[in-house]
C-alpha cells in the first residue's frame, strides 16, 4: 500500500475526555480501519497514532500521556502537523460477520472506523464515567453500544472483557475486534477462545520508525508496525510475548505482569 509523507493543516479539534482530543485534518493518502500514522512534532518526537476517521477528513484521538502527546494536543486550528503513512494491516470484516468490538480506554479511537463500516455492537470500557469516549460516535453506526467502568460510574460495573463474556454468552457472534491496554486483550483473546469466536486484536508497542525497519516493536518474531498492528487468533496463540512483555524505548523487556 502507498505510504505517503505530508504536512497538514488541522482543520477541527474536538475535546473527548479533560485529556483527551480529536484533531481533524484533511488527507487524502488512503486507509484502511486498524491503521495507524507517524506523527512528526518538530522539537520533540515522532510517534504512532491510530486513525479514528478515515475519508478525506481524517483524524487521530489523542489522549495527553507524554510530552508527544501533549504537545499534539496543544495543537490548535490553524495548526500544521507532519505525518507518513498509514502504516499496517487493518482489520479484515466480511459483511456476513457478525461482530463485537471491544475498546478499552482511548483503543476505541481505532475502532471506530471499523463500527462505521459494519455497525457492530460495541463495548467501551474505562476506569470510570470520566473516561468514556466516543461511545456518542459509535451510536451513529451501531444499534448496540454498552458502557463499562471498572468503578461502576456509568453502564457494566467492571471491565470491558468481563461485559463481553456476558455478551457472547447471549449472542451468537463471528469475530470479535479489540483495541485498548495489552492486559487487556490478552485476557480478550482468551475469552474468544474459550467461546469459540474468532478475534482480530490492534496491539501496540514502541514504534520508531513505523515501516518494519528498526525492530524496536518486535514481539517476538514479528514487527507490530509491519505485521500488525492487527493480528489474529492463530498468530496470537504463538505468541509468547503477548500480554506478558514487551521493549522499551532502548529495547529492555518490560514486564507486562
Amino acid at each position: 500500500m502507498l505510504h505517503v509523507s505530508e504536512t497538514v493543516k488541522i482543520i477541527g479539534k474536538m475535546r473527548e475526555s479533560k485529556d483527551t482530543y480529536t484533531l481533524e485534518f484533511k488527507w487524502d493518502a488512503p486507509a484502511v480501519p486498524g491503521q495507524f500514522v507517524m506523527v512528526w512534532i518538530p522539537g520533540v518526537d515522532e510517534v504512532p497514532m491510530s486513525l479514528s476517521r478515515i475519508g478525506k477528513i481524517k483524524a487521530i484521538t489523542v489522549k495527553g500521556i507524554g510530552e508527544a502527546s501533549n504537545a499534539i494536543n496543544d495543537l490548535q486550528v490553524g495548526d500544521y502537523v507532519r505525518l507518513r503513512g498509514p502504516y499496517g494491516n487493518g482489520f479484515s470484516i466480511k459483511k456476513s460477520k457478525k461482530v463485537l468490538a471491544v475498546a478499552g480506554g482511548v483503543g476505541v479511537a481505532a475502532l471506530i472506523p471499523a463500527i462505521k463500516e459494519t455497525g457492530c455492537d460495541t463495548i467501551i470500557g474505562a476506569r470510570c464515567e470520566g473516561e468514556i469516549i466516543l461511545d456518542d460516535v459509535a451510536r451513529k453506526y451501531s444499534k448496540s453500544v454498552w458502557t463499562s467502568t471498572d468503578d461502576g460510574s456509568r453502564g457494566f460495573h467492571g471491565n470491558a472483557v468481563q461485559l463481553a463474556k456476558k455478551k457472547m454468552a447471549l449472542r451468537d457472534y463471528d469475530l470479535v475486534i479489540g483495541c485498548g491496554p495489552e492486559v487487556m486483550l490478552y485476557f480478550l483473546h482468551e475469552a474468544c477462545k474459550e467461546n469459540d469466536v474468532e478475534c482480530q486484536l490492534s496491539l501496540e508497542r514502541f514504534m520508531k520508525c513505523g515501516a518494519g525497519v528498526c525492530g524496536c516493536c518486535m514481539m517476538d518474531r514479528l514487527r507490530v508496525c509491519k505485521d500488525g498492528p492487527v493480528f489474529g487468533t492463530e498468530e496470537l496463540d504463538g505468541l509468547s510475548d503477548f500480554g506478558t512483555r514487551k521493549r522499551d524505548e532502548c529495547g529492555r523487556i518490560v514486564d507486562l505482569r
